[in-house]
């Protein structure tokens, strides 16, 4: 099996890697980093002191992690972390927020001989990996090479366990690999029983996002940013984050709409994808809309909607917000992370597809901290923020919430540290 999973691997990037190339290279003027991913350049090591690898995919998992690395450092500080990631956004986050890892790198490319090599060089006690990726030749390499495995945050959307099922076979043989899954919640834990994970392997410690440790901006903070941005005193703003293809245009109807009856509302899109900005901008202007980008906003500028063109900076705009939309759940795409805005004690809006936080979604809609709005008339209604006493308590319900779900960093340690002190 891993011989043919290598074929095709080996057949794929043969057509992904120029295409990589013209969109990371040429386009976005950014390096593919091919000498690191093929073993060319490894990582600096440390073989004198006890060491984990941490391995993540993205932008969502790195910051997911913030957290969990900040606290493995303070209570051991002579451990080595290593941390890997897929992507070139997801390694910049990294650098910039993961402060306490020894070794931030590129994730070498899921060949045998690539990633053994790896592994050799950094000699880590135990391998982590977050969520849900599972590369065959990382997983058997990490299980030969390490005292254990472990998958935390671990989840499995209702997608995943469809594509699962029908190669139930193969990814049996992968999860293998994994000593021990910690995952988010119980509905996980019967969909990894359901693909053939036996139960004694899967614990349910809660999602690691839940507990977000997020810059507090005080009134004059937030006033500050307020006229960098050249919002007004007095007007309403309503952020929508992490938006997906086809959002936009339902959400500026609505807006549309909304500001025929009520002049005093601002909107702020934050694409998932950066790179969407000129294509959102458009969309904006055939509407009739005064458009700016962040990177381009003054203190004088005049604007309707402002496109959040930058990495990093969606919470502290969910800070500055009166009403919070998160994207991905106005289409079939599964929706994306409301904790943030509870974070800030503001009132979360979604749509009807948050199948990827399902349980979180029927958390803060059974609270009274969430709404999902279903129609054009509910997006309107959500823009006015008539009801602006209900609004206030829907924001402390949501950062009351977030409170009840906190845990999963402490387990999630008591489990790595077990696993470091085998011999």
């Amino acid at each position: 099996m891993y011989v043919f999973y290598s074929f095709l691997l080996f057949l794929s990037l043969t057509i992904y890697i120029p295409l990589y190339f013209v969109r990371i290279k040429l386009f976005r003027g950014e390096s593919l980093y091919l000498k690191e991913r093929l073993r060319l350049r490894l990582p600096v090591k440390n073989r004198q002191k006890r060491s984990l690898w941490i391995h993540a995919v993205s932008v969502g998992e790195v910051l997911s992690l913030q957290n969990l690395i900040k606290q493995i450092k303070k209570k051991h500080p002579d451990w080595i972390i290593h941390f890997s990631s897929l992507t070139n956004s997801g390694i910049r986050m990294a650098k910039e927020k993961l402060i306490e890892a020894d070794n931030i790198f590129f994730a070498p490319f899921d060949f045998a001989r690539i990633v053994k090599r790896f592994f050799k060089s950094l000699k880590p006690d135990v391998f982590i990996l977050a969520e849900s990726e599972f590369w065959p030749n990382l997983l058997r390499e990490a299980n030969r090479h390490t005292k254990g495995v472990i998958l935390i945050n671990g989840r499995i959307s209702d997608r995943s366990l469809k594509k699962y099922t029908k190669i139930r076979f193969l990814i049996k043989k992968i999860l293998k690999n994994i000593n021990l899954f910690l995952v988010q919640t119980e509905k996980d834990k019967e969909s990894l029983k359901k693909i053939g994970v036996n139960s004694s392997q899967v614990e349910v410690a809660g999602n690691l996002k839940t507990e977000v440790n997020l810059p507090l901006l005080n009134n004059d903070e937030l006033l500050k940013l307020k006229r960098s941005l050249s919002i007004a005193e007095g007007k309403k703003v309503v952020i929508a984050g992490s938006t997906r293809k086809g959002e936009e245009e339902k959400l500026l109807d609505a807006y549309t709409k909304a500001r025929e009856i009520k002049g005093d509302i601002l909107l702020i899109l934050a694409p998932r994808h950066p790179q969407r900005t000129d294509e959102i901008e458009k969309i904006c202007q055939n509407l009739g809309f005064k458009v700016i980008r962040r990177t381009s906003v003054l203190p004088i500028t005049e604007w309707d909607v402002l496109v959040l063109d930058t990495i990093g900076e969606l919470p502290k705009f969910y800070a500055l917000s009166d009403v919070a939309f998160v994207g991905g759940s106005l289409i079939p795409w599964g929706g994306h992370n409301l904790l943030e805005p509870a974070f800030y004690e503001k009132p979360v809006f979604f749509g009807p597809h948050m199948e990827n936080f399902s349980f979180l979604a029927e958390k803060f809609i059974h609270s009274g901290a969430a709404r999902v709005v279903y129609k054009e008339e509910d997006l309107v209604r959500m823009f006015l923020a008539e009801e602006e006493k209900n609004l206030k308590e829907m924001g402390n319900k949501a950062k009351e919430t977030l409170d009840s779900l906190q845990g999963a960093t402490e387990k999630t340690i008591r489990t790595v540290e077990a696993l470091m002190e085998k011999p």
